[in-house]
């Protein structure tokens, strides 16, 4: 297996030891390779052969030469308390490469088995929630959303309790960087002020090298805030596609604004504003519409770690940014769904009308948008039959059609930009569900055929139509937990 195709490097390494363990992942038994994204292996600068060459490496039993496995150390906020005893409980980063067009990639191990950050969990992975975060990362990727991604996944005979007794599995997850605010909250609060600008200057030199040149009060300041600009993005594009996180702890944010660890996350289908994805929650701290606030308060978490090297007006600089950076996104996402490309006074009014229509009327949020994408080419009817109430509907449609009036675009222009905005295929819960319940009797086929799918969703694919209907009524409320 030749890895020739890429530049190999550990940079993390470079970091105190205080940041990582070196830990030897803990093998499973009879690994089978359960899919490979053979797209982003090439991205990262290699072909692939036979896919079951990777299993072993999957399994934890093989490391490629200059692979030195390490589980990384990190602090955070976990549901708004501080939580000093994290880190990588279930995970190694095992190198870096170097794509040949000069991206970097972490390859980070998932489910290699225990670690000293583990606590009381097995640092084990399940088959289920390996393909949940298979699934969903790639269809953020498709979507456009800034997303950590998946090389591969292999599942083996060890037995894992959870709830029940499920397939043990791995997956390599890869990202430009698996640092997190949590990094930086361990720096400050346990380390100290050197150590923190240590961490800075390695984000800094990596991940933003634009700034390097800059004076060092003045890099650090316009740091932060691309670091809070781009957090506030990725959050106002989660909302446009109504895409609910589920633990969004300040361990679980990307340092570069990447859409992070995907635990019990859910696209909305019948659109519930206060909608909480995961069963854990019960307060509700990561509804989908505290989300946007949620993103703000991580800031803060990362503002105050960073207040030892850097002066407080920068830093409070930084985070007025986010609402900012928040609102004109979000505002440009929406006018996207809704085909707006001029500007009138009246238009925040009606978005925020359109949502609270939707959240009174529950109606189904991906199928609403995508129905406005098509009028003249459908007509009414598709988005009247998404209410009880149809009245409500044709008010809403001739206040719709009134402000497009004001558009000087024509009709098929315009619909096939709004097609390119609202996605006809989300990752529904149900969907992931059944293809978890055959990849757990052995067949793949359905899991490989929906990845197919959620590659293109803004594409028609008639072939593939049955993906993209409502769900049955068992699949709209279905508890996800943090277990995996």
């Amino acid at each position: 297996m030749s890895t020739n195709a890429f530049k190999v490097e550990h940079r993390y390494l470079e970091l105190p030891d205080s940041f990582y363990t070196r830990v030897k992942p803990t093998p499973l038994s009879e690994p089978k390779i359960v899919c490979f994204n053979h797209a982003l292996a090439a991205q990262l600068g290699f072909h692939v052969q036979d896919e079951q060459d990777w299993a072993g490496i999957g399994a934890g039993a093989e490391l490629l030469e200059g692979m030195d496995p390490v589980a990384m150390k990190y602090t955070g906020h976990q549901f708004g308390v501080y939580n000093p005893e994290l880190g990588d409980g279930r995970g190694l980063l095992l190198w870096e490469t170097v794509a040949p067009d000069g991206t970097r990639w972490d390859w980070h191990l998932k489910g290699a088995g225990t670690t000293p950050y583990s606590r009381f969990g097995d640092g084990r992975a399940v088959l289920r929630s390996s393909i949940r975060e298979y699934l969903c990362s790639e269809a953020m990727h498709g979507l456009g959303i800034p997303t950590t991604r998946a090389l591969f996944i292999i599942s083996a005979k060890d037995p894992v309790r959870r709830e029940s007794i499920e397939t043990a599995a791995a997956l390599m997850r890869v990202a430009q960087s698996h640092i997190r605010f949590g990094h930086f909250e361990f720096a400050a609060h346990h380390e100290g002020p050197d150590v923190l600008k240590t961490l800075l200057e390695h984000v800094i030199t990596l991940h933003f090298p634009h700034l390097i040149s800059l004076p060092e009060e003045q890099r650090h300041a316009r740091w932060f805030e691309e670091v809070v600009e781009r957090t506030a993005r990725m959050i106002a594009d989660w909302q446009a596609v109504g895409f609910c996180h589920g633990v969004m702890n300040s361990d679980n944010m990307s340092i570069i604004g990447d859409t992070f660890d995907y635990g019990p996350y859910a696209f909305l289908d019948d659109f519930d504003a206060g909608y909480i994805c995961n069963h854990t929650d019960q307060g509700g701290r990561y509804a989908y519409n505290r989300q946007p606030q949620i993103g703000f308060a991580n800031c803060q978490y990362l503002a105050n770690a960073l207040l030892p090297i850097m002066d407080e007006d920068a830093v409070r600089d930084g985070l007025s940014r986010y609402e900012h950076a928040y609102n004109q996104r979000f505002l440009s996402n929406m006018r996207g769904k809704l085909g707006l490309e001029e500007t009138e006074e009246s238009d925040l009014n009606l978005i925020m009308d359109t949502f609270s229509m939707l959240h009174e009327h529950r109606v189904d949020y991906t199928h609403f948008f995508r129905g406005i994408s098509n009028l003249h080419l459908h007509g009414n009817a598709p988005v009247r039959d998404l209410f009880v109430d149809r009245s409500v509907a044709d008010e809403w449609l001739e206040r719709y059609e009134a402000r497009l009036q004001k558009e000087t675009r024509a009709h098929d222009e315009r619909e096939h930009a709004m097609r390119q905005a609202n996605p006809k295929y989300i990752l529904r819960n149900y969907l992931a569900q059944q293809v978890i319940l055959e990849a757990q009797n052995g067949d793949y086929t359905p899991m490989k055929e929906l990845l197919k799918v959620l590659e293109n969703p803004f594409d028609e694919q008639p072939d593939f139509e049955h993906y993209a209907a409502t769900p049955p009524d068992w699949g709209k409320h279905l508890n996800i937990s943090c277990s995996s």
